[in-house]
């Protein structure tokens, strides 16, 4: 523990036990809210979603409308940017930003869209998507201006439970 070791798991190993301790480590570590914790209904909300994957984004609409959001792909961090700057304040509940991405990545579109001199920039819950779950990756996530960090591949609740408390 004193290493950073969040948890043991016994051998053999079932799928079943790794995930359960996935997301007990999560909730111990507070990158996502608890469920009993949920607040807004996320229907008709409309998500901007920063992801390069073609697959992963069409996985994500998917799961997003699953729960009647409407969904805006930007394929880079420049026009998730752009995308979040050319419409009115307010017009996204919520920003889920891939933190890998070309021509410019999670981190410094979320730097982007926090310096600009709108009101709803400062406060809009912006999601980081990544492969990378290490405290190093969350703390430069939270250094940003991201409200929580989420990792690949996303569980639906988590998602939905970081959506509805953060919205």
């Amino acid at each position: 523990m004193q290493a950073g070791v969040d948890s043991f798991l016994a051998k053999p190993i079932f799928a079943a036990n790794v995930l359960e301790e996935f997301r007990a480590a999560r909730m111990r570590k507070s990158i996502i809210p608890e469920p009993a914790e949920r607040g807004a209904s996320l229907a008709g909300k409309r998500i901007l979603l920063a992801e390069d994957m073609e697959i992963n984004a069409e996985i994500m609409t998917m799961v997003l409308q699953m729960k009647d959001m409407e969904v805006d792909l930007a394929v880079n961090g420049k026009i998730a940017v752009e995308k979040f700057s050319s419409n009115p304040e307010g017009y996204y509940a919520a920003i889920l930003m891939d933190m890998r991405m070309p021509e410019m990545d999670g981190l410094e579109a979320t730097r982007a869209i926090r310096a600009m001199d709108r009101e709803d920039a400062k406060k809009i819950p912006i999601i980081a998507l990544t492969a990378n779950a290490f405290d190093e990756d969350v703390q430069r996530s939270m250094q940003a201006g991201l409200n929580a960090h989420l990792s690949k591949p996303v569980q639906p609740d988590d998602l939905f439970a970081a959506l509805e408390n953060l919205i």
